[in-house]
């Protein structure tokens, strides 16, 4: 195979993990918002691994060909699991574009830790972005969380590890920022969509929040805002429902619902709606071409 046909075929295989627009990151310099049974015991730390193959664009940094060999995997028990996303940002030569790296502290080879608690608080106000910007050779880096995630499962492509002043994440996903540097301006309540060969799973009984829009849509939340410097619990959250909300658009409303059969979020052609509310907490739109039923 020549370096040409080679070329290109990693660039397709990227293009299919590519986040067209994502509601999970904010600016770093807002300090920011916002998504398993591998149970783990103690193990041994695993040391943080090279890509396994160049970026496609040569122009972009080593990091963008972290994705190139990633693996489908499920992480079963992620309800309530707190975590954090980093964003590496670079440019494509070709197009300008801006393009962001995803790493997420879920899904590493150590596991979900009985705490639960995948981005440790200490090793948070660790993280030197300066630092990390330099070390990787990229235009920026950011942070997104801590959050909890409240599906029951994921299922989620999985690259290489990489090492952040400690805390170790793996590749999950490329956004794609277009001329943006930051999508922080995205809109609350605006739907976008992302692409990504992913399944979510919420399992009968579980309790979740829903917003039901003015068209009729019902969106379920998939990420709960902690932020680096929590305001309130989750279950502080629900029990302030519905007036906690605030700037709800003209005919939307929250509701509690425990579901009576298992949801299953697979989204069709492996796109997904998506959009942030006014604390920047996630919801996925539900229904057909997203879930097997509408809550």
């Amino acid at each position: 195979m020549n370096a040409i046909t080679e070329s290109r075929r990693i660039q397709r295989r990227q293009m299919m993990r590519t986040m067209k627009v994502t509601l999970l990151a904010i600016p770093l310099s807002v300090a920011l918002l916002s998504g398993c049974s591998r149970q783990a015991s103690e193990p041994p730390a695993a040391p943080a691994q090279a890509p396994a193959e160049p970026p496609a664009d040569s122009a972009l940094p080593a990091v963008f060909g972290d994705g190139a060999d990633a693996k489908s995997d499920r992480v079963d028990n992620v309800h309530q699991v707190r975590f954090i996303e980093i964003f590496l940002v670079g440019r494509e030569a070709g197009t300008g574009n801006v393009v962001a790296a995803v790493y997420n502290t879920m899904y590493t080879p150590q596991g979900i830790p009985e705490s639960k608690d995948t981005s440790p608080q200490a090793l948070l106000e660790g993280l030197n972005f300066d630092h990390i910007q330099k070390e990787y050779g990229v235009l920026g880096a950011s942070l997104n969380g801590p959050k909890l995630c409240l599906p029951d499962w994921v299922e989620i492509d999985v690259g290489a590890e990489r090492d952040f002043d400690g805390l170790a994440a793996v590749w999950c996903a490329q956004l794609n920022m277009g001329t943006n540097t930051s999508v922080g301006e995205i809109a609350t309540y605006k739907p976008v969509t992302i692409a990504r060969d992913s399944g979510l799973g919420w399992n009968k009984g579980r309790t979740v929040i829903l917003l039901d829009d003015a068209e009729g849509n019902t969106w379920v939340m998939k990420g709960f805002e902690l932020g680096l410097k929590p305001q309130r619990t989750y279950d502080e959250f629900v029990a302030a429902l519905p007036g906690v909300y605030q700037k709800l658009p003209e005919g939307w409303k929250v509701r509690v619902k425990t579901l009576e059969e298992d949801l299953i979020e697979k989204p069709e052609g492996g796109v997904a709606t998506i959009m942030k509310d006014e604390f920047f907490n996630v919801y996925d739109k539900t229904g057909p071409g997203m879930t097997n039923y509408k809550p």
